[in-house]
């Protein structure tokens, strides 16, 4: 069989473009015979890192970077790293970024303890490094190196401070300003009628404690009146300490209860008192009494000789004495009920 030179130049374009694969990954640290997974880090600053660095572990190589993607913002870098299948890489073991002025930038993996192990595409612990620089920074002049960090402090706090201050909350500080500006202004206005109720020539405090001392005044002029008047109490007290009132309380008891007697016996027909007040005979008599006086009275009045005579010349009156007395509708009423 005749092989064509068109099959040889295909068959070495296919052998070429497969070394060139295989090398080209080569070169980018992929081994395309060995099985890996891939897990990802996330850093704020990967110092150089660049894709095909290495990955190592207690200064082996287990792997490379494999991918470095970011956000539009920059804020946070995620790295993809391939890890050879066959290594145990316990869940809190943290990726370091190794920079080197003179060599290739690395990812140095610090092992944990933890029991669980990683597994593909997982995300492992991520930690801030120094470069370096810093630390050759640190042993030439550690002043300079302690002003760097807290530059880099400073600067991160002012990046921070920035988050925070969004549109959002610059409103809410200026709102809270105007109302501090307000709270001022009410603040100075109680301030002056404090400054106004304090004045001590015109102030309400001032005419206050102006009374109050005319007062203690007038109570120190009059000390004296007040004992005397507080003395004159105490002995009114004392005497109404000292009076019986038991003794004025049982007096007072036994006259009400002989006036209750007296009154009941009035009251009861017994005694003058009530024989007059009660005995119907007694009024009749006394009213027949009164009506023979009246007669007299008026018998007397109009035949007046009859009974004294004084006249010389004169003869004593003869005539039938009077038997009732004259009607008097004034003086004796009871005449002209008898008549009707």
């Amino acid at each position: 069989m005749k092989i064509t030179n068109e099959t040889k130049v295909g068959a070495l374009a296919i052998v070429a473009i497969t070394f060139l694969i295989l090398g080209f990954n080569f070169l980018k640290g992929n081994n395309l015979f060995s099985e890996s997974i891939t897990i990802y880090a996330k850093y704020a600053n990967i110092q150089g890192l660049a894709t095909s660095n290495p990955v190592f572990i207690n200064g082996l190589k287990v792997g490379n970077v494999a991918a470095i993607s970011s956000d539009k913002n920059m804020r946070e870098i995620l790295v993809t790293l391939k890890i050879e299948s066959d290594i145990n890489i316990p869940n809190n073991s943290v990726a370091l970024i190794i920079p080197n002025p003179l060599a290739t930038t690395k990812v140095e993996i610090r092992l944990g303890d933890a029991p669980v192990f990683l597994k593909a595409n997982d995300f492992i612990n991520t930690e801030a490094t120094k470069g370096i620089l810093d630390d050759v920074l640190k042993k030439v002049d550690p002043v300079l190196f302690e002003v760097k960090n807290v530059a880099t402090s400073l600067d991160s706090l002012i990046g921070s401070v920035s988050n925070i201050l969004n549109g959002r909350t610059q409103n809410n500080i200026s709102d809270a300003i105007g109302n501090l500006n307000k709270i001022t202004a009410s603040v100075l206005i109680s301030a002056n009628s404090l400054q106004s109720l304090l004045d001590k020539n015109n102030g309400a405090i001032a005419s206050t404690l102006k009374n109050t001392s005319s007062f203690t005044g007038n109570l120190a002029a009059n000390n004296e009146k007040i004992n005397t008047l507080i003395n004159n109490l105490n002995k009114t007290t004392g005497d109404l300490a000292a009076v019986n009132f038991k003794h004025t309380l049982n007096i007072l008891d036994s006259a009400i209860n002989n006036l209750k007697m007296s009154l009941s016996k009035i009251n009861s027909s017994e005694g003058t008192i009530g024989l007059l007040l009660n005995d119907p005979a007694l009024y009749k008599n006394l009213t027949a009494t009164s009506n023979k006086i009246n007669t007299l009275l008026d018998d007397i009045r109009i035949h007046p000789k009859r009974y004294v005579s004084i006249s010389v010349f004169g003869k004593k009156e003869k005539g039938e004495p009077i038997s009732i007395p004259l009607p008097d509708s004034v003086n004796a009423p009871y005449l002209l009920d008898k008549n009707k």
